[in-house]
């Protein structure tokens, strides 16, 4: 019966003239750039489709007459491209060198590094988009009327005694922070749940992988 990797790499370390180490300390490392580049163009991806569609919400948002959400979206979402983009220039800065176990190391602290700048960003993001969201429709005209006034004066029409902050329903107003301080708490969770769709196979051969490298090296 043939040998699995990891015997014939334990086997190695017994006999040191070997030359099956080295075959298996080049698979290794072929096997650790292959899973690296393949994060690195999903990451790249994944970029790209942020930017693609900040344009597309800013070209689309003029059509229906929600500039503004367009506007505030299209400067977010570039600015989180911009801050990935550096993370990025960092990545490249590692050393492949000749050690997989170490290229793994150092890639595996970038990412945990990126997963924590993102994750304090999504707080902040996701309060964002919806503001954006919430703004852009109280903004937008509808027979010469503006939505949010429309939609604030049926309110009063049913609670006239409600109190008023320039205009606007005190109620309206807590709710509207009560609404954006739990997508900020949720925000951190539901990044992390995202990432988790797109990257949690990769991400977990990567770490089978470094497991695997932290055994035989034992």
């Amino acid at each position: 019966m043939e040998k699995s990797i990891e015997e014939i790499w334990k086997a190695g370390f017994l006999r040191s003239d070997t030359l099956i180490v080295p075959k298996i300390n080049d698979l290794y490392n072929q096997k650790s750039i292959h899973i690296i580049d393949k994060i690195k163009r999903m990451l790249k991806i994944n970029l790209i489709a942020i930017v693609v569609f900040s344009f597309f919400s800013l070209i689309a948002s003029f059509f229906v007459g929600i500039p503004l959400m367009g506007g505030i979206l299209f400067i977010t979402l570039n600015a989180l491209v911009v801050i990935n983009v550096k993370l990025l220039y960092e990545l490249e800065r590692i050393n492949k060198g000749e050690n997989s176990y170490q290229y793994l190391k150092e890639f595996n602290s970038w990412i945990q590094k990126q997963l924590s700048i993102n994750k304090r960003i999504a707080t902040l993001l996701y309060p964002v988009i919806l503001t954006s969201v919430i703004l852009g429709f109280c903004f937008k005209e509808e027979k010469g009327v503006l939505l949010g006034e429309k939609l604030i004066n049926k309110v009063l029409i049913h609670f006239p005694d409600l109190y008023l902050i320039y205009g606007i329903p005190l109620v309206v107003i807590v709710l509207l922070f009560v609404l954006l301080g739990l997508v900020a708490f949720l925000g951190g969770r539901i990044y992390l749940w995202d990432v988790n769709i797109v990257y949690g196979r990769v991400f977990k051969k990567l770490s089978e992988l470094m497991t695997d490298l932290e055994s035989l090296k034992g």
